[in-house]
């Protein structure tokens, strides 16, 4: 792990808003030249900070205005093994997340449809039909923020 100070976190910040600015362009919003905003990048990269940029698809854009959390308890863990669980599940296009937790639930899923009738076929055809499925509730995300996480945090910390 390396230390970040307040210049590293102002990049990774701006990086989190648009993936796709260059070193110049971040180096000029946050008071760095081009090749300083390169150097720091490079650095939180081969650290392991940066893992790579992504581009954020708008689902509802698309058609797809209805997202579902799916909280997912398997039957019979002995009779059907994890990998055969998220191998199918991942292989269902609707289901854009699969993630193994501790908890009530042994999966949560997050769904994507076109609207409720869409995820009820999914739910019913494809979902239901996983290998080890028991019990599974649903939750329709109504809205959605998104914070900063950490990186927020650097601008609330007071320093002696």
């Amino acid at each position: 792990m390396i230390d970040l100070d307040d210049t590293d976190r102002a990049l990774l910040r701006a990086l989190a808003q648009d993936a796709t600015l260059s070193a110049g362009e971040l180096g000029r919003r946050i008071g760095l030249s081009q090749p300083a905003a390169w150097r720091r990048i490079r650095r939180m990269e081969e650290a392991g900070i940066l893992t790579g940029r992504r581009i954020e698809v708008d689902r509802q854009a698309l058609g797809f205005g209805v997202t579902v959390f799916l909280g997912v308890r398997l039957a019979t863990k002995g009779r059907v093994s994890l990998e055969d669980f998220e191998r199918a599940a991942t292989a269902i296009p609707e289901v854009q997340v699969v993630q193994h937790v501790l908890g009530l639930f042994d999966y949560r899923l997050r769904v994507v449809a076109r609207d409720l009738a869409d995820f009820e076929r999914v739910l019913r055809r494809r979902i239901m039909t996983l290998p080890g499925v028991g019990n599974v509730e649903a939750n329709v995300l109504l809205t959605e923020e998104r914070r900063p996480g950490p990186l927020g945090m650097a601008e609330t910390v007071v320093k002696p």
